[in-house]
């Protein structure tokens, strides 16, 4: 068991993933509470594997690494899901293999998880916009607040930004979710988001900093998938789909003892 599970979906990522492992591990090495990486590589075609292999060989720190890697490709939904529910952190926290988000961040997404106030916490770049350091181009961010208007009607959600790659969750409650969702890509993180709430789960939208990176995969057809998917989603809740899911989640105590920050093992 760890505090912490630090959870990196990629595919095709092998340019990008020394640099952000590098950063990762030497941030994690200096907190004071127990973590593991994961890496899933989601059937990716160049030397991604490799890469992950490599330098983890080398980690001599007290960070636990491992590897999860499958084939084909199936969206970074159903990467993220293995990651959580591979997890043994009393809180998994999943990240672009960019880091647009940066790792110093990370307190202020597991902080108020371990002091018991919430229990899903995510990044958001549309709170504070202040925080963004280089933005996206016009038209795909603009494509991006369409999207979150078109999935605050769909679903009732009041969240601004669903869609940032930066989410941490307390797994004993959250696990069920993760287990009972579905969808694979652009809509995964409403989906979890959505269960999340449905459940009655705390959730918190927390503004973080945030640079768009050269190499982005989101594009045109990334965001009809979102759409397809926001439809999936609704009919999938009208039917009854996920209620045994959000039942599971709904037994879990709302208030657990939870670790903490100075401690190197979850209790």
């Amino acid at each position: 068991m760890h505090v912490l599970s630090f959870v990196i979906p990629a595919y095709n990522e092998a340019a990008r993933l020394s640099r952000t492992l590098s950063q990762v591990l030497a941030y994690l090495q200096t907190q004071p509470f127990s973590s593991e990486v994961i890496v899933v590589n989601d059937g990716s075609t160049d030397g991604t594997a490799q890469v992950v292999e490599t330098i983890f060989a080398a980690h001599t720190g007290r960070v636990a690494t491992r590897l999860l890697s499958y084939s084909p490709n199936r969206g970074k939904g159903y990467a993220v899901r293995q990651g959580l529910l591979a997890a043994t952190g009393t809180v998994a926290l999943f990240s672009d293999a960019d880091l647009s988000t940066p790792v110093t961040d990370l307190p202020l997404l597991l902080d108020p998880i371990l002091a018991g106030e919430f229990d899903v916490v995510f990044g958001s770049r549309a709170l504070d916009r202040s925080l963004i350091g280089v933005h996206q181009p016009w038209l795909r961010e603009q494509s991006g607040r369409f999207f979150n208007m078109i999935m605050q009607l769909a679903t009732g959600l009041p969240y601004l930004d669903t869609q940032c790659g930066f989410k941490a969750f307390r797994l004993d409650v959250c696990r069920p979710i993760v287990t009972g969702a579905t969808l694979d890509r652009f809509g995964f993180d409403v989906e979890l988001l959505y269960l999340a709430h449905r459940a009655g789960l705390r959730l918190f939208e927390q503004p973080v900093h945030w640079n768009d990176a050269t190499g982005s995969k989101v594009g045109l057809l990334n965001g009809l998938d979102g759409f397809r998917e926001l439809q999936q989603l609704r009919r999938r809740a009208k039917s009854g789909f996920y209620d045994e899911a959000l039942d599971r989640a709904r037994a879990v105590p709302a208030h657990p003892a939870h670790p903490q920050k100075g401690t190197t093992d979850a209790h």
